[in-house]
């Protein structure tokens, strides 16, 4: 460290040209500053001051090395805030993954609130994915964070709860259980169904089954699909009926009605999930504007 004062130090005497002025914009004694540039130019065997009892002066070594010192300073408070920065989380680089409900719920607000309190982290969302997908990409590494339906049997992901959603159905806005006040599962006895693919492991699609198959129904599944947006595009094209966590009410399609799910165990959880040995400053902070926002 003696050598970044020194450097201070001369480029302090190299500005004013005058070691009194130098000595006192520094808060030190004249002596222990002349003694110190001594030792830098006996370092460097260079003189970079011509002294007189009535001037300073830059040699042209002086001013070739004030040049390149006031650029390495400048580099190094630079780096000091960078480093600052990266230690209180303000920058880094996150993508985060979203199930369909959140990706036309929460996501627009959240990429807003984030490009606010955070906005030197380069933030990437991934739309549209179901839960076991997301935890395929959490473990490759390909997303940082998901939000996602529980459960979560990967033990080497951390897993928060943010909030539970209720259930509503989604019927064509032409249908009769548009016009009712909430609709209860044996309602849709006979309606077809459009619920998430099966294949593809959907938290909802198992859900759904457990509500029919608890009222003693068989579904007729008529429609499987990837997307809450091809679900709820279907329902409006008049082709069946789909319950969906109440976030999906945002994506907002001419044809479609939602009516609330009436049942006393109507909902889901959200949840947000990381690898469990990641804990940088950003993430962690990311994470807290998160739980703030989807609570």
């Amino acid at each position: 460290m003696e050598s970044l004062s020194q450097l201070r130090y001369f480029l302090t005497v190299a500005d004013e040209l005058h070691f009194g002025r130098a000595a006192a914009r520094l808060n030190m004694a004249q002596p222990p500053l002349s003694q110190a540039i001594r030792r830098l130019e006996a370092a460097l065997n260079v003189e970079l001051l011509h002294r007189t009892t009535r001037r300073v002066e830059l040699t042209d070594a002086g001013r070739a090395y004030q040049a390149r010192v006031r650029a390495i300073l400048a580099d190094l408070d630079d780096a000091g805030h960078e480093a600052r920065r990266v230690a209180a989380g303000a920058v880094g680089h996150l993508a985060i993954g979203c199930v369909g409900s959140v990706t036309y719920s929460l996501l627009p607000a959240l990429s807003r609130h984030l490009a606010v309190e955070l906005p030197g982290v380069d933030f990437s969302f991934r739309g549209e994915m179901l839960a076991p997908d997301q935890i395929e990409a959490l473990r490759s590494g390909e997303i940082d964070l998901a939000l996602l339906r529980p459960p979560v049997a990967d033990p080497s992901l951390t897993v928060t709860p943010l909030r539970r959603d209720r259930l509503v159905v989604a019927v064509p806005a032409g249908h009769p259980l548009a016009a009712r006040p909430d609709v209860r599962i044996t309602d849709l006895r006979d309606a077809a169904l459009i619920v998430h693919s099966a294949d593809r492991r959907s938290v909802m699609y198992g859900l759904v089954l457990g509500l029919f198959r608890d009222a003693g129904l068989d579904p007729r599944i008529r429609h499987e699909v990837g997307e809450t947006s091809t679900l709820i595009t279907l329902v409006a094209g008049g082709l069946g009926v789909a319950v969906v966590p109440e976030p999906v009410t945002a994506l907002a399609l001419d044809g479609v009605a939602y009516r609330p799910l009436a049942h006393p165990d109507a909902g889901i959880e959200l949840a947000l999930a990381h690898r469990a040995e990641r804990a940088e400053p950003h993430l962690t902070r990311t994470i807290a504007l998160i739980r703030e926002l989807a609570g």
